[in-house]
């Protein structure tokens, strides 16, 4: 056992996602790195950006199809401005356009029809609690876990207002079991209403799991989308290190592994 490339090839694993504004570009480049080693995660779980990637990969699309399309990411394909104060709309962005834009991306799957086991996290706002979605249709899971407070309205699903998932969990995790082998990419960026010292900056830790972190990306934002897709090559590229990168961990993993 000496590379997280061996690791990963030794028995099935999750790939979990971290939340991280437009971190969706990094997440896809990780997802690059590993179709091109060959490994495969067998379920997929995530929060905000990594529920968009997670979803679109379990709903069918492959690594360099959703890489494509985002590269030819615009702003107003999802910037649709009309401020609203009521908390049943707080927001500055409404989602349609966005909605628009994944349907277009993935069609409309629901979880019970995609290829892998899917768990996204959302923020229920009412109940103040992260909301986990394992059933029903998935664009709007996953839009729900993508509207950043503030900035993007909060969704209206299956009974509950949904915001960002990563809001209680920006690891992506509360819908992966205890026990369960994982591959962790946790985004570095900071998120803006997080203070220093919060714990969900630190990559998670739990028995199983392995944390993947790319210092350094390129920050990108809906107006910086270009930033964007120089992170995606930069996280394939280094993931790509990484998946050839001693591990300082045994066969059930618990560690944290910087590339």
């Amino acid at each position: 056992m000496d590379t997280l490339g061996d690791w990963l090839s030794h028995r099935p694993f999750t790939l979990g996602l971290s939340s991280g504004f437009f971190g969706f570009f990094g997440h896809t480049g990780v997802l690059q790195a590993l179709h091109d080693a060959g490994l495969h995660p067998i379920a997929a779980a995530g929060s905000s950006a990594g529920a968009l990637v997670a979803g679109a990969h379990a709903a069918g699309l492959e690594p360099d199809a959703l890489a494509e399309r985002l590269r030819r990411l615009r702003t107003e394909e999802f910037w649709d401005p009309a401020p609203a104060l009521g908390i049943s709309e707080l927001g500055f962005i409404r989602v349609g356009r966005f909605t628009n834009v994944m349907g277009d991306l993935i069609g409309a799957p629901t979880f019970a029809s995609v290829r892998l086991p899917l768990a996204i996290s959302t923020f229920d706002v009412r109940a103040r609690a992260t909301h986990v979605i394992v059933s029903g249709p998935l664009v709007p899971a996953i839009v729900a876990s993508c509207s950043v407070p503030l900035l993007f309205q909060p969704v209206h699903h299956d009974g509950r207002l949904l915001s960002d998932g990563g809001v209680r969990d920006r690891a992506g995790l509360a819908g992966v079991s205890l026990g369960t082998r994982v591959l962790h990419h946790h985004l570095a960026s900071r998120s803006p209403w997080r203070r220093s010292g919060d714990p969900q900056l630190s990559p998670p830790k739990r028995a199983g799991l392995v944390s993947l972190v790319l210092e350094g990306l390129e920050r990108s934002g809906p107006h910086r989308l270009d930033a964007g897709v120089a992170a995606m090559g930069q996280a394939r590229e280094r993931a790509k290190r990484a998946l050839d990168a001693r591990v300082p961990f045994g066969l059930e993993g618990d560690g944290t592994l910087a590339g």
